[in-house]
């Protein structure tokens, strides 16, 4: 191989995102038991697996932990849960076919992210930023069974086409605008705040005025269908069903939950986003230089982007800080602002900070992609309610507020503590609705003796046919 084509190999983000997706491929059959965010993906699975096993209607999401409630909720759009559906239904379910749909997803936002911004800046600017994108926050999750790199993913290749129908006017890309950017913001709502960045093309005097106006018009009807679903749809289906997953809140209850924790929101931009102290240098000095060189459009796409998520952030209240992930709809914009500040050096300079970068990057996400031994066990859960419980009966469980332990049961029912375990009161509250069996994780409890009938016990479940009025000793 010479020199010429090594380089044009090396210079191609086309070979960078299939290394970096063979790296993540790495443990990609892993059931959701790795160390960060198995409750979200044992959440998401269960809605897959309902579509599988009962029939998949998009309009009603279900999940196990309802009790004796149906366990629809209101959620996500369950796009992205159908999707799992569509190849259980070709391949049979497995824990791990949402991670591969995400990572080829993912894969693709990350290269219409670069052809986005070589359209819009340059090449170097897109090589760059991309390659910080991929590393950043990015890296991990898109192989997670979630929703969130899917649903930027999918704005993002929107945002593409839309730049397309602006530039070449053709109904091709206003169409693919509209079902792209549509199902991402409805697959997470968060996603939204990248599609205001449409607002800039206002200023843009170049742009034909009759293409702004049909974007903006195909636009509203995309973000209508979202707000129905999310402000109508949703209610609709807590109020009908009561069981409510999601909890929302107003702006103003979300800004005095969150000023307590000023100090860990900060945390997720200057960390958790980009996942390098390097690159969030990068990220700073591209912020600076965009606005020494006068860069109008870049200020305005970062403010108003900015400004969007900020709403978001106040909305979610006391629940960001607590999750990392909800930073990824904003790392693209910290990504560009980086690859920007990259491509001010010297070529040779640029691939050894990126190396830097994404060695930084790597080494602190490398833990996220493996299994938590001590968790193996769960596995074996399944096999145990087939012998032992009917399909149909309900279970109770002591998985806390974890949907995990339940998930690998395979049953519908209640995760409580152990407090709530241990108290014959509400045990029998639970029977009187329609709880057949008790599920005890050994690992999670002490010394637990019932005097219910005992059908399995081993080192770490034990498993009884529930009757009322027992006397816990």
């Amino acid at each position: 191989m010479n020199k010429v084509l090594i380089k044009k190999l090396i210079t191609d983000i086309r070979f960078w995102i299939i290394i970096f997706f063979v790296l993540r491929l790495f443990g990609i059959t892993n059931a959701p038991l790795e160390f960060g965010h198995n409750w979200r993906q044992s959440l998401t699975n269960m809605i897959a697996r309902n579509f599988f096993e009962n029939g998949a209607n998009l309009l009603y999401p279900s999940i196990d932990l309802a009790g004796e409630k149906s366990g629809i909720i209101g959620s996500e759009f369950p796009f992205y849960n159908y999707l799992i559906y569509i190849l259980s239904s070709i391949f049979d379910y497995s824990h791990w076919l949402g991670r591969l749909i995400n990572l080829v997803v993912s894969s693709f936002g990350l290269y219409y992210f670069y052809k986005l911004i070589k359209d819009l800046i340059n090449s170097r600017v897109a090589f760059n930023a991309t390659i910080v994108l991929t590393v950043s926050i990015w890296f991990a999750f898109s192989r997670k069974i979630m929703p969130d790199t899917f649903s930027v993913s999918l704005v993002i290749i929107g945002l593409y086409y839309a730049y397309d129908f602006l530039k070449n006017g053709l109904k091709f890309s206003l169409i693919i605008f509209f079902v792209f950017s549509t199902l991402g913001m409805l697959c997470k709502i968060p996603a939204l705040s990248l599609f205001s960045v449409l607002s800039i093309s206002i200023f843009i005097k170049e742009i034909n005025l009759r293409r702004k106006i049909e974007l903006y018009l195909v636009g509203a009807l995309g973000f209508l269908i979202v707000c129905l679903w999310y402000f109508y749809w949703v209610l609709y289906l807590v109020e009908t069903y009561h069981y409510q997953l999601y909890f929302t809140k107003g702006i103003v209850e979300g800004i005095h939950e969150i000023t307590p924790l000023i100090p860990e929101l900060f945390e997720k931009f200057y960390f958790s986003a980009l996942q390098s102290y390097i690159a969030l240098l990068c990220f700073l000095v591209g912020i600076i230089l965009i606005i020494k060189n006068n860069h109008k459009y870049m200020m305005y796409g970062v403010g108003v982007i900015f400004f969007v998520f900020v709403l978001f952030i106040m909305k979610t209240g006391a629940v960001f800080p607590l999750h990392n992930y909800y930073i990824i709809p904003f790392t693209p914009i910290m990504a560009l602002m980086a690859g920007y500040a990259i491509a001010q050096i010297p070529s040779k300079f640029q691939y050894i900070l990126l190396i830097l970068i994404s060695i930084e990057a790597i080494a602190n996400q490398q833990h996220d992609f493996k299994i938590k031994e001590s968790q193996l066990y769960k596995l074996e859960l399944d096999e145990l309610t087939k012998k032992y419980i009917p399909r149909k009966d309900l279970v109770i469980i002591n998985g806390g507020p974890s949907p995990q332990d339940i998930y690998f049961s395979h049953r519908k029912g209640w995760t409580v503590d152990n407090i709530h375990i241990m108290n014959p009161v509400f045990v029998d509250s639970l029977i009187s609705l329609g709880a057949k069996h008790l599920i005890i994780d050994k690992s999670r409890i002490g010394k637990y003796t019932a005097k219910h009938e005992l059908l399995h016990t081993d080192n770490y479940y034990s498993i009884y046919k529930l009757k009322k009025s027992v006397k816990i000793q």
